[in-house]
């Protein structure tokens, strides 16, 4: 049964027919019902065009039914696996041949199947292969295939023949071993320690530090190493400038360099004739004496006896080097044993981290009350000051007296990094 409808458009917007009231066509279904098409229907029916139709039929089933895909036979992929494993087998014998004359079986090889393709295994010394499937790349011709001709290829040079260099590879350290990538990672690993165990010697006593680099002498040398790489992101060195300056110092001048790290101002001015006597916590066994320089200085000199001024005696240091060496809560005492074993006028050369200073006119007060006078500064660089001091008389102070002076260690506060 058909019933004509009359429709007609209702609302009208931007984008075209909103609501559509027209003619369609009401039909009876076998079912008994009437059955009305969508609206969707009644607006492509409104503008049909010639040529074009719409299904009926929804699309996921004209997919199914109109699918050209064929399913693989599970017996075909069964005879396919079993013919991967005969060829991994006789890949696996012709990599033990060649195993041997490229290093052992542990080696990684990579082996060369066509002008198109190339297979990389790995293999272990039982013959296996590491993973369940071997991987395959296409990017031309294979590396080994590659290594061949240019070991073949000569080329004459006034009847001598040049031989290409082979198993190069550009991202590996020739030295060390590690690739680009795991040498940042290590880098990054004795940084991290470097700035752990200096934070641990600026914020503890001496002492602590003695015992640490007692029961782990590594400490010490990967403090250095550390240290030695962060220097080289510094615009100046200290002990580089210190070098400059003393190699003008008469030969014979015996200089203490107290916390000398690898004797680096050693090694520098021994070729002029200068004496340096170098002391840190652990000894290298050459240029190196081991000692607590925050406790005692291995070094002859004396305190004033009275309360008369006095110089001291028995000194053959002509001058003091503490280079970015007041490290631990007991500083000072460092100062004091400087002053000892210094010459009468000797000098006292310190240089120290400018973000260290709380006030820069407290530390020089601290430094005159042990026995000196300052005779010079240098602020200029953005990193570091420079201190010269001359040894000055003074007079004899009881333990209390000292114990007092020694507490004002605050003026410097210890090197920290953010946390990363």
């Amino acid at each position: 049964m058909n019933e004509q409808l009359e429709l007609r458009v209702t609302k009208v917007d931007r984008i075209g027919i909103k609501q559509v009231r027209g003619v369609a066509d009401r039909t009876q279904h076998a079912s008994g019902q009437l059955y009305t098409p969508y609206p969707i229907l009644l607006l492509m029916a409104l503008f049909e065009v010639p040529g074009w139709s719409v299904p009926t039929a929804p699309v996921s089933k004209l997919a199914q039914s109109t699918s050209k895909k064929r399913k693989r036979p599970v017996a075909q992929d069964a005879d396919k696996m079993q013919s991967v494993e005969v060829n991994l087998d006789k890949l696996m014998q012709k990599l033990k041949n060649h195993g041997k004359t490229t290093g052992g079986p542990d080696a990684k090889v990579e082996h060369a199947t066509s002008n198109k393709g190339k297979e990389k295994v790995s293999s272990s010394p039982g013959g296996s292969i590491k993973g369940s499937a071997v991987k395959r790349t296409v990017k031309g011709e294979s590396g080994l295939r590659k290594k061949i001709k240019q070991k073949k290829s000569l080329k004459p040079d006034d009847g001598k023949f040049e031989q290409h260099p082979q198993n190069v590879s550009p991202t590996t350290d020739e030295v060390s071993g590690l690739t680009s990538l795991q040498k940042g990672m290590k880098e990054s690993l004795d940084g991290a320690r470097f700035r752990w165990i200096n934070e641990l010697l600026y914020k503890s006593d001496s002492s602590e530090a003695v015992r640490m680099m007692k029961e782990d002498p590594a400490v010490f040398h990967d403090y250095h190493s550390g240290f030695r790489h962060q220097v080289q992101s510094w615009p100046s060195n200290p002990v580089s400038h210190y070098i400059s300056q003393l190699s003008s110092y008469p030969q014979n001048t015996i200089i203490a360099d107290l916390g000398c790290g690898d004797a680096t101002l050693a090694r520098g001015l021994h070729p002029k004739k200068l004496k340096v006597l170098s002391f840190d916590l652990i000894s290298d066994g050459a240029y190196i004496v081991a000692a607590d320089i925050c406790s005692h200085v291995p070094l002859p000199g004396s305190e004033p006896s009275s309360s008369l001024m006095s110089e001291g005696e028995a000194q053959v240091v002509d001058v003091v080097v503490c280079a970015l060496s007041l490290m631990g809560t007991n500083w000072p005492v460092c100062i004091r044993e400087a002053w000892r074993v210094l010459k009468p006028g000797g000098e006292l050369k310190i240089a120290e981290v400018a973000s260290r200073f709380t006030d820069v006119d407290e530390f020089v007060s601290l430094i005159s009350s042990i026995g000196f006078k300052m005779k010079a500064k240098d602020d200029h660089n953005s990193h570091f000051t420079l201190f010269e001091f001359k040894k000055v008389a003074r007079t004899s102070r009881t333990d209390k007296e000292w114990s007092k002076v020694m507490s004002n260690g605050g003026v410097l506060k210890p090197c920290e990094y953010k946390r990363r």
